[in-house]
């Protein structure tokens, strides 16, 4: 005989305390809110055709090709009919207001912030051993070892190693400031020098430097990274009450909080 366990509205709001979630969550729905209300002061709507359309790219996505598996997926997160609409609603809201804020500036932030767009593709063995990684990019440079051969017997991780310490394909925030600066300062393809940092000695093969274009692909990740800097901007200039009436919502212990 199966057991049957019931959660409440208060038990969930008392995980995501232990947790320690209700932060994340109080800045969704204050950022749910701005939105809401800019969009409204705009006059942005949303129209029965794109409901319709963004029900239609949310069913693709999730893989919900028959209506069971959209009325499975609805039970499964809790939404109503009418809530699974709202949840559309403000999914169109927001991509309508981020380009109502950014399209039109998208040209200009693309080259005010075009060496943040530049990325790389590089190959990365790390070393405890400076002298080794030294000795290792000599030998590189007179064609005594590859870097495959390197990353085979210096990297300990199985997957990493069966691709030769493949990094993908990066941009500049994504790496240490004094590797950035080395890896696009680089002549792509080229082995740099062994580059000492707090985590060990990188040893980098920068296989190519990519230049950006302005495609749609990155007109659109402008926009949705100038909307969300935007958003946290707004966030932090309201003044957030919460209100949560839990049991556990006691002031806490004053025992628990001493310092030893």
């Amino acid at each position: 005989m199966s057991e049957h366990l019931t959660i409440s509205t208060s038990d969930i709001v008392n995980s995501l305390k232990y947790s320690c979630q209700i932060p994340d969550v109080v800045e969704k729905i204050a950022s749910h809110r701005i939105i809401v209300k800019t969009a409204q002061e705009l006059g942005i709507t949303v129209t029965p055709e794109e409901l319709q359309q963004e029900g239609d790219d949310l069913r693709l996505a999730k893989k919900l090709v028959k209506a069971k598996d959209t009325w499975t997926w609805l039970e499964k997160h809790h939404l109503s009919v009418n809530e699974f609409e709202e949840l559309l609603h403000h999914n169109i809201i927001s991509k309508k207001l981020a380009n109502h804020l950014f399209a039109a500036q998208v040209e200009k932030l693309f080259y005010e912030h075009q060496l943040d767009y530049i990325a790389s593709v590089t190959y990365e063995v790390l070393l405890e051993d400076k002298d080794l990684a030294l000795e290792l990019f000599y030998a590189l440079e007179e064609g005594e070892i590859t870097f495959p051969e390197i990353a085979r017997l210096y990297i300990p991780e199985l997957e990493l190693r069966r691709t030769y310490g493949y990094q993908g394909v990066r941009h500049r925030k994504d790496f240490r400031p004094e590797i950035a600066a080395a890896v696009f300062a680089a002549k792509a393809p080229q082995v740099l020098k062994p580059i000492t940092t707090p985590k060990g000695v990188y040893l980098i093969w920068v296989e190519e430097i990519i230049q950006p274009q302005l495609d749609e692909q990155l007109h659109q990740k402008i926009i949705t990274e100038s909307f969300s800097n935007w958003l946290k901007q707004q966030v932090e200039a309201v003044k957030v009450v919460t209100q949560l009436d839990t049991e556990v919502n006691l002031p806490p212990q004053k025992e628990l909080l001493q310092q030893a």
